[in-house]
């Protein structure tokens, strides 16, 4: 990947894709990245120390961006604007003081549960944040000339779950009609229209990439498959909602990032990719696999299979999610480097081997509780 003399902010970088994509960028090519993010309870700035980052030192305020940007970019290639997107005055100083030459729109809030529990707080940073980023980004790229003017993009990153639910077989395509059924996925399908509005009406170049659900190292342990890792070494139990029959496709987050930055260079502005591994597991065969691995890596008095309880589903579950990542596949080259297999088993072991990034999390933030129950 080149990305060559490409200054990148990256929103929501201190997250679970943010850091994965900070981490490639400042591992495999030569960009320089200012972070972006508020450090709401999923914001995790440890998981930018393989990229170099101290978060007890680099972490700056939006009036301390100039003083603290030029060092900071020279020493690491990397900066940390500890900002809400939110934040109008502070996304326009972060464009005036950085000047990108692309934006990653990551930051969003995630989770599905909490999004029942909380929609308010998803309206405000899906769909508001994204408008103002939007209009930062307008702002700088209208002021903008020559190639800086015509090769900057804006990227926004999405969900298959937009697109709503599945039955048995087919697949979502970029085609495929929005039909959101929880309030986050309405959220971001609000961004995602967003998004278009702004390339359409200014002429904003800019990017969409809908993504299946991604795991990886990094993951907050809120979402399924590190839940059940943490649960087993705990000895807690692994609930599976309902039968465990809802089906998603599972992407390597690295794979995910490696595609982001080839539509970055290669994709064509106003377009959207899709962004799947074919990686179609149901809840229960993924939690299943987890404790198959567990029992070998790390066994106990009994199989970890033991542990698992089936409780009530969630409202608005939507039965199966699969990408059709053909064009991207196609149109761009992209092809993930990890299948199911391979990708979980060092999903794995990587929470086995690092429980300094875990363990101050299920501690303190998040525990395990479950979530979602108040519809």
């Amino acid at each position: 990947m080149e990305m060559k003399n490409r200054r990148c902010i990256v929103t929501g970088a201190a997250g679970f894709i943010g850091s994965a994509l900070v981490r490639l960028l400042i591992r495999e090519t030569d960009a320089e990245v200012l972070v972006v993010d508020k450090l709401t309870y999923a914001g995790v700035p440890e998981s930018l120390k393989e990229a170099g980052l101290d978060p007890a030192k680099d972490l700056c305020e939006p009036a301390d961006l100039e003083s603290r940007l030029a060092a900071s970019i020279s020493e690491k290639r990397l900066a940390f604007l500890h900002a809400d997107i939110c934040d109008a005055e502070a996304m326009a100083v972060a464009f005036r003081l950085f000047r990108p030459d692309t934006v990653f729109h990551l930051a969003a809030e995630s989770h599905v549960d909490r999004s029942i529990d909380g929609p308010g707080e998803f309206i405000r940073t899906n769909v508001t944040g994204t408008a103002t980023l939007l209009q930062a980004a307008l702002a700088y790229w209208q002021q903008l000339e020559g190639e800086k003017r015509v090769n900057f993009v804006s990227q926004h990153i999405s969900t298959d779950e937009v697109y709503g639910a599945l039955g048995e077989t087919g697949f979502f395509t970029e085609k495929t009609p929005y039909s959101p059924h929880s309030p986050y996925s309405a959220s971001k399908a609000s961004s995602d229209h967003l998004v278009r509005a702004w390339h359409d009406t200014y002429g904003l170049p800019t990017l969409i990439t809908n993504c299946s659900n991604n795991y990886g190292p990094y993951h907050f342990p809120e979402k399924l498959i590190p839940l059940v890792i943490l649960n087993c070494l705990d000895g807690k139990p692994l609930p599976i909602y309902g039968k465990g029959a809802n089906v998603r496709d599972w992407l390597y987050v690295d794979d995910h990032a490696r595609a982001l930055m080839l539509v970055n260079e290669k994709g064509v502005p106003g377009e959207t990719y899709n962004v799947g591994g074919h990686n179609e597991r149901t809840n229960l065969e993924v939690v299943q696999t987890i404790c198959k691995i567990m029992d070998e890596l790390r066994p106990s008095s009994r199989s970890y299979l033991d542990l698992i309880t089936y409780v009530k589903d969630r409202p608005g579950h939507d039965l199966r999610y699969a990408i059709d990542p053909t064009k991207l596949m196609t149109e761009l080259g992209w092809k993930p480097q990890e299948n199911f297999e391979t990708g979980i088993r060092q999903t794995v072991r990587w929470y086995l081997d690092n429980e300094w990034w875990w363990r101050p999390i299920r501690d303190g933030r998040y525990s395990g509780q479950r979530l979602g129950t108040r519809a």
